[in-house]
């Protein structure tokens, strides 16, 4: 791609971005869907870029306290919960969901265990399921969207009560999703590359933030698990499955 030598490159998710990076620093390239631009050294600062890449970020690490916040009020009887993502495609974001999860685990009796098994999604999901009281949260990664109809026909078939990323899990049969929306964030990369196009250079675009959230529940999915969606989740979510 690189050696074609195209005027901008759109790059989806960090893996992408971060191996484009490694080949260019002359052809700018607009990211979407990265969860820690600064700590995958995409850019200096999130501010100012400084180099020939910028973008969108799903960079909102207060969302792991909204997952836990979401799996007390629709599944009450899980304790102990497996975080799961995959940390070569998620070095930075992936850990940092997962300390902010255990910084608040606490405050919601909860027990978190970060899962980052890639190669052994099925296994790890049929043993964990046979623990009581136990639930899941799935990262936002390349990684686990490849992966999200294996993932979430494991935690159904486990009866896992679980918490997604992205609408594409909850559509997909998962119980529950709440993330950014990443239609909108491909809309917002359109607008920097038309930019870019224009004459503008990706170190003076700032890296913007995800600034439009929605909450999916299949309410087909909870009535398998003998869960009780409480009307304050139905009540504020965008969509509702049934």
């Amino acid at each position: 791609m690189v050696k074609s030598k195209p005027d901008v490159i759109l790059a989806n998710a960090s893996i992408v971005a971060r191996a484009l990076r490694a080949h260019t620093s002359d052809i700018p390239v607009v990211f979407v869907l990265v969860s820690d631009p600064v700590g995958d050294q995409l850019v200096a600062s999130l501010a100012k870029p400084g180099g020939n890449v910028t973008g969108f970020t799903t960079f909102e690490f207060s969302l792991a306290s909204k997952w836990l916040e979401i799996l007390k009020e629709s599944a009450p009887s899980v304790r102990r919960i497996a975080i799961l993502f995959n940390p070569m495609t998620a070095p930075a974001g992936g850990w940092a969901y997962v300390r902010n999860a255990e910084a608040v685990a606490a405050s919601f009796a909860f027990q978190v265990f970060a899962t980052p098994a890639p190669d052994e999604i099925e296994r790890g999901l049929n043993q964990f399921g046979r623990e009581q009281n136990a639930g899941l949260i799935v990262l936002p990664d390349a990684f686990t969207s490849a992966h999200a109809g294996l993932i979430v026909a494991c935690a159904d078939r486990n009866g896992l009560p679980a918490v997604y990323p992205l609408r594409l899990f909850a559509t997909a049969g998962g119980l529950i999703s709440y993330g950014i929306d990443t239609i909108a964030q491909f809309r917002q990369a359109a607008s920097y590359v038309d930019r870019i196009l224009l004459g503008e250079k990706p170190s003076e675009l700032p890296v913007q933030a995800p600034n439009k959230f929605e909450l999916v529940i299949n309410l087909k999915t909870a009535k398998a698990l003998d869960l009780q969606i409480s009307d304050k989740l139905l009540a504020i979510a965008d969509e509702v499955i049934e």
